[in-house]
């Protein structure tokens, strides 16, 4: 049985940042600058923490470039055994904002028949595989890789991120299909950023759709892409084909648990007032130009939270929810705050009836360069539970908290800490708000 069928509160579970996203023909491989890829008495040390699940990468780029026949299996075969010997249970991921292999991408069907390769032969080496995202975040990594060209195949058009996420959501059911031929049981945890859209009321009709936008994996995923699906004029414009978008319904794979991202950068607001903010803030969808920004920044209510989140997923779903990724840049005390957010938000939407199955501190060993959305070396490292700037992972706060709540017998933080976290305090906005405000950005 799996730890997911069996936690009746939410669980604390880990996870290693593992991107392996291409920017031209330069990868960037957060395993390798982080040092994990070289360490595996890491495990060890996550274990030490009290964890007993794991998202945790066995990604095709890396064990399989150049097809399952030539696979180098060392790697994972080592984690795996130490991971068993640990008590150590693994949501596994095969592509984590990736595009495959240098001889495909999200744009080509090889994607999804590779994958679903890649995936068989994963599961045959590893059958007792309880779990797995195949394809973390489709649209978060087709809007960047498709829509917004940072990443490799750089494409900025409607019609390249309706076919990446076609492609994704294909090469997810796929895969699955594949993993089940090897293990029935195998569970789905199907990942995704959820932050709301919140604008001025010009730009209510953008907000609107950016909030049904967000789902689309999961409905695709579920089968829901039919005629009467609110963005079903949107991807037949985008020339999606009504034979691919019926393959899914013909094909339902709903996963089994809806895996909920959700950064301080994730709530979004759209605003038509272009003077006040930043060049570099600015955009349109060829209707309207406007600034795009942090919620938090701008929205008096702040933001909509984690509970709010679980609560919405889990009605929506009506399956398990978890965070997936529950990580924030900056100092330390700053990022145990968020943590604790997360865990008590998760504690709050589990009391008011959703099922929720985890809570993921995220980036347990950090992360380099998500502030420029790994699209350039700028050596910018964030710490997680560990800092790993001198090779010898270091406890941070964020670890501290993170074996305070592994460890504890009921669902409280055991923090002494009571200051609230950054995105609470008055600080938070980027100038001064007055009544016309309050107005606009409700």
């Amino acid at each position: 049985m799996s730890p997911i069928r069996e936690h009746r509160r939410p669980a604390l579970w880990g996870g290693v940042e593992c991107t392996v996203n291409r920017v031209g023909e330069a990868y960037f491989d957060q395993l390798e600058r982080t040092g994990h890829a070289d360490r595996i008495s890491d495990l060890e040390r996550f274990a030490d923490l009290g964890l007993h699940t794991l998202r945790y990468p066995f990604l095709w780029e890396r064990i399989a470039p150049h097809g399952l026949d030539r696979a180098s299996w060392r790697w994972a075969d080592e984690r795996w055994q130490a991971m068993r010997q640990l008590g150590l249970q693994a949501i596994v991921g095969l592509v984590h904002h990736g595009s495959g292999p240098r001889h495909t991408n999200l744009l080509e069907d090889s994607f999804a028949t590779g994958l679903a390769a890649y995936a068989g032969g994963f599961a045959r080496r590893f059958p007792d595989a309880w779990a797995y995202t195949p394809v973390n975040e489709p649209c978060t990594t087709a809007r960047f890789s498709a829509l917004y060209g940072h990443w490799y195949p750089h494409r900025r058009t409607d019609r390249d991120f309706v076919r990446a996420m076609v492609i994704q959501c294909r090469a997810t059911v796929l895969a699955m299909r594949a993993i089940r031929q090897v293990n029935p049981a195998a569970l789905l945890v199907q990942t995704d950023d959820l932050g709301r859209t919140f604008s001025t009321p010009s730009l209510a009709y953008q907000a609107d759709f950016q909030n049904e936008r967000r789902w689309l994996a999961f409905d695709l995923l579920d089968g829901r892409v039919t005629r009467t699906h609110p963005l079903w004029d949107y991807l037949r414009w985008a020339g999606a084909d009504e034979h691919d978008l019926q393959w899914f319904a013909d094909h339902p794979c709903p996963p089994d648990v809806i895996g909920v991202n959700y950064y301080l950068t994730s709530d979004r607001f759209l605003d038509h007032r272009l003077d006040r903010y930043d060049a570099s803030l600015h955009g349109g969808n060829g209707r309207m130009h406007y600034a795009d920004t942090e919620a938090v920044r701008v929205r008096p209510e702040g933001l909509v939270g984690h509970e709010a989140l679980l609560l919405e997923a889990y009605a929506r779903a009506r399956r398990p929810v978890a965070l997936t990724e529950v990580h924030a840049g900056g100092a330390p005390d700053e990022q145990a705050r968020w943590l604790r957010d997360g865990w008590r938000g998760a504690q709050r939407a589990a009391q008011r009836g959703a099922n929720v199955a985890g809570v993921t501190a995220w980036a347990l060993l950090g992360s380099f360069d998500w502030n420029c959305l790994v699209t350039r070396p700028q050596n910018c490292y964030e710490t997680g539970a560990f800092d790993v700037r001198d090779r010898t992972p270091r406890l941070t706060d964020v670890g501290r908290l993170v074996r305070r709540l592994a460890t504890a017998s009921d669902d409280s933080t055991d923090d002494q800490d009571t200051t609230e976290g950054w995105w609470r305090r008055p600080e938070r906005f980027l100038q001064p708000l007055n009544a016309r405000d309050l107005q606009e950005t409700r």
